[in-house]
């Protein structure tokens, strides 16, 4: 009797110990990730935005802007047209914005470029299409968009502002296949990070499952990216993504540093290699030291495509800002 005794109280005090370790994770996880459920909503951890509650509509209406941008992007490249007026206006039937620029590639000087470019498209327009019907009636319209390639367009001014062109010089990432690369890098990066960011403002898991999956999708489009810049064997392709990275860094401001979240000061790497010879290694995956990729929150990702470190609720790519409820960048 006194062994089965023992041997339950070992197996009570087991059972205790596991519940106290699930309690100290759980714990920890929502510490580091800073939210707190409120109403079906997240209170938003971004101190430009305290206090301040956001739905799984707001969030994703948010990504939905985005979306629509890289669509765009990546369907004129391909096509020389963009998303059909059923796939722009809200889902109360308002119209959706108008584009500025966009081109067709030639891709006949690296067709390999072209299947890739062709593939980030459809996967861009599947986005929008199934982010819409989740939203329904609450989907936002597109916005306007700016995504020319000439003298005044949001592309010119993000490669003036990164160094990558001098400042009467113009960037049109549809001149070539490896401009249009570089166009693409402009995006790529700060689209998982949005994403990475976000989840956390998501309560319903569902929504929760279906952004983690479009996050994934994003990160393989950068890794395409960036891995096909880097295989060029090109130094000026190289500097060139460094500046952006660093000009995004510049935009995006100074956060606390944030290991377990992937946040602070320097969350933006291009694809220079480190080490030489038997120990080059390449940078193809964004991290910080702990393996983690990156998190913006919405106020930094405006930031970027506003092309505007300050207070601004419309600019660059975005010249009358995004639609929906999360438009400033404070």
């Amino acid at each position: 009797m006194q062994d089965d005794r023992a041997e339950q109280d070992q197996l009570i005090e087991t059972f205790d110990g596991r519940a106290r370790r699930r309690s100290d994770r759980r714990a920890f996880f929502t510490a580091a990730l800073g939210v707190a459920a409120a109403g079906g909503a997240f209170a938003y951890a971004d101190p430009a935005l305290a206090q301040t509650s956001v739905t799984d509509s707001d969030v994703l209406n948010f990504a939905l802007n985005l979306e629509y941008l890289e669509a765009q992007f990546y369907l004129y490249a391909v096509n020389g047209s963009g998303l059909a007026a059923n796939l722009t206006s809200s889902g109360s039937g308002t119209a959706g914005g108008t584009v500025t620029g966009g081109a067709r590639v030639d891709f006949s000087g690296d067709p390999l470029v072209g299947a890739y470019a062709r593939e980030i498209a459809a996967d861009e327009q599947a986005h929008v299409a199934f982010l819409r019907t989740a939203l329904g009636s609450a989907a936002v319209a597109m916005p306007n968009i700016n995504i020319s390639g000439d003298a005044n367009g949001a592309f010119t001014a993000a490669a003036r502002a990164a160094g990558v062109v001098g400042s009467n010089g113009v960037f049109n990432p549809y001149a070539s296949p490896t401009d249009f690369l570089l166009g693409a890098f402009i995006f790529e990066d700060v689209g998982v990070t949005a994403y990475k960011g976000a989840a956390p403002l998501l309560s319903n898991k569902t929504f929760l499952e279906a952004a983690a999956g479009i996050l994934a999708v994003e990160a393989y489009h950068a890794a395409i990216v960036r891995t096909t810049l880097y295989s060029k064997g090109v130094q000026g392709l190289i500097d060139a993504t460094e500046k952006i990275s660093a000009a995004r860094d510049m935009l995006d401001g100074n956060p606390t540093e944030d290991q377990v979240r992937g946040i602070g000061p320097k969350d933006d790497q291009g694809i220079a290699p480190s080490g030489s010879g038997s120990t080059l290694t390449a940078n193809l995956s964004p991290l910080n030291s702990n393996g983690l990729a990156f998190s913006r929150t919405p106020g930094q990702v405006l930031n970027i495509v506003y092309l505007n470190a300050g207070t601004a609720t419309m600019g660059g790519f975005f010249p009358n800002g995004v639609t929906g409820n999360i438009r400033s960048t404070t």
